[in-house]
């Protein structure tokens, strides 16, 4: 039965996280409320890892939660579960698009999903912010996570002043924390 939820979630996430993994993230915080497959403290290192590593966020993810919840089987029916969708939604639009790319209602309707795409990026951006570098129910000295501001602060400064290809930043930040618990 957890199989068949893990599929049916991640499809369900699948099909309405339009905009990129960033906007699947408002879907995992209501399977961590829901389901005892990840916290939403791990959520938070699920990002942090599947940032870092190749493949797309969500994928990723669903990736992770479904090995929490089910070992190596929830891990491949819950990335199915996220891929499922995506290919049946892009196989129907590649039938049909050559038939309406001209039509003023398709590009108003796509020029319509921009702004709430953006809007679910931002909201799933800023509850990653929040909880990485605020402590919003703590005292006001205890309210910044100074050590994530620190590491927050000397990351950016070195992306603008050398400008180098975001890997070394990516490791960079991996091994502060592994040596200075953020």
């Amino acid at each position: 039965m957890t199989l068949l939820t893990l599929f049916i979630e991640f499809f369900k996430i699948g099909l309405f996280s339009v905009g990129g993994g960033l906007a699947t993230l408002p879907f995992l915080y209501e399977l961590a409320d829901k389901y005892d497959w990840f916290t939403r403290v791990e959520l938070i290192d699920m990002i942090a890892i599947s940032e870092s590593t190749p493949g797309p966020l969500g994928v990723n993810m669903a990736t992770y939660a479904g090995y929490n919840a089910a070992g190596i089987i929830g891990g491949v029916v819950a990335t199915m579960g996220i891929v499922v969708p995506a290919l049946i939604v892009i196989i129907s639009i590649c039938k049909v698009l050559d038939k309406f790319k001209d039509n003023k209602y398709v590009n108003a309707a796509f020029y319509g999903i921009r702004p709430a795409v953006a809007a679910l990026i931002f909201v799933s951006a800023w509850d990653v912010i929040e909880s990485t570098l605020f402590h919003v129910d703590k005292t006001m000295l205890d309210f910044f996570n100074w050590p994530a501001l620190g590491c927050f602060a000397l990351i950016y400064f070195l992306l603008v002043k050398y400008n180098k290809h975001p890997i070394l930043y990516i490791a960079l930040a991996a091994l502060i924390a592994i040596f200075i618990p953020l």
